[in-house]
């Protein structure tokens, strides 16, 4: 969830934002139906309105929306756009859309349920000879030399100054993934295109391809830098590659898990693999660097995944475990206790009540009862 500063930083990004102003120029039409997806503020939305679409559908889960149905009224649009405040899969639309537009990306596109809620999108709000908005994303990948990025996120764990052994710590942190900011980085070798996300014809979130270089240029090798190009809609087009201008959207780096001299000729195998389990992605990448470099050893092999990289204690790993038998704990059951008073008839003041006359212990008013119901009815109720 997003706060309103970070909704400020991406309407104040100088690169993503006036590209998306110009591909809605280039595909809005005067009477053109449009579906927006995370409308969030609603500026987007408006400038539907303003370029002459005739229905606007902005769909928003988070309170932001309400910024969002003031900026429409104070811009003269409210009888143009219909808000709904929903995660786009469960929202049914009354008419079919000339344009879905969307910014559901992560640093990569494969964030989140960025790609099935495009899917779906495309499957039951887009009219015969639509228009998705982006089109097309490319994530590529390159061998990089990054010390800077490499020392903070993964060298302090082996030269924090403490002498102690701080390898659970470094086991960890060579499992995760870090955004370069406006660190250095250097491609040891040429970019290759890792995956392909054509909107219009996608249908499943997960990839996994192999990809191999030869390394072109001397240096020490700290992993693999991840990006994307995107294609909004014909000739509009943007990308978060190192060098480019900066952006909210950040290349990635995938360490290994210590650097690697290389030099020319070098050659270096990897396999990528972005799967999405529930709503989040597990990333895995299985390196092989192979040919003598300059400390004379001849290969080297990694394996790492962002699930080595999860911190979880015994405990927890035990309660999600298949074979685990639950019980409620107190919370829980006071949980369910208010559930099941929300059955319509009562409002969360008499509920709120009654759980103090029945257990006056545990809250010392009825507000502070209404402080539990007030979060669960607004994460249950119709």
């Amino acid at each position: 969830m997003y706060h309103l500063d970070g909704y400020g930083e991406m309407i104040a990004d100088r690169v993503r934002t006036p590209a998306y102003m110009e591909a809605l120029r280039r595909t809005i039409r005067p009477g053109s139906v449009v579906v927006e997806i995370g409308t969030g503020p609603g500026t987007f939305a408006v400038l539907a309105c303003q370029l002459g679409a005739s229905r606007v559908f902005a769909i928003e889960s988070e309170d932001i929306i309400q910024v969002a149905r003031e900026n429409a009224a104070k811009n003269g649009c409210s009888d143009r756009i219909e808000f709904y405040e929903a995660v786009s899969t469960s929202v049914t639309l009354p008419a079919r859309a000339d344009l879905i537009f969307s910014d559901l990306r992560g640093v990569l596109p494969q964030f989140s349920l960025h790609i099935p809620s495009i899917v779906d999108a495309r499957r039951r709000f887009l009219a015969p000879g639509g228009v998705l908005v982006p089109q097309r994303d490319t994530v590529y990948a390159a061998i990089v030399e990054v010390p800077e990025l490499y020392e903070e996120s993964v060298g302090i764990w082996e030269h924090s100054g403490f002498d102690q052994d701080l390898g659970p710590a470094h086991r960890l942190a060579v499992n995760n993934f870090y955004k370069l900011g406006r660190k250095p980085a250097k491609c040891l070798a040429h970019p290759q295109a890792w995956a392909v996300l054509d909107y219009m014809g996608i249908e499943s979130p997960d990839f996994c391809k192999g990809l191999q270089w030869s390394v072109e240029q001397a240096g020490t090798g700290h992993g693999f830098l991840l990006w994307f190009d995107t294609e909004l809609t014909d000739g509009v087009s943007i990308s978060n590659a190192p060098g480019e201008t900066r952006t909210i959207y950040q290349p990635l780096l995938f360490p290994w898990i210590h650097p690697v001299p290389l030099v020319p000729g070098q050659v270096v195998n990897v396999e990528f693999e972005a799967k999405l389990v529930g709503s989040d992605y597990v990333w895995r990448w299985t390196s092989q660097i192979n040919g003598v470099n300059t400390s004379g050893k001849s290969s080297h092999e990694f394996n790492q995944s962002t699930l080595g990289g999860t911190i979880m204690s015994p405990a927890r790993l035990r309660k999600a475990a298949s074979g685990f038998v639950p019980q409620l704990n107190d919370e829980g059951l006071l949980d369910r206790k208010i559930l099941e008073m929300m059955d319509g008839k009562a409002s969360l003041e008499q509920i709120a009540r009654r759980l103090v006359a029945e257990d006056p212990k545990r809250f010392a008013s009825w507000q502070d009862a209404l402080a539990i119901t007030s979060a669960l009815s607004r994460k249950y109720s119709r």
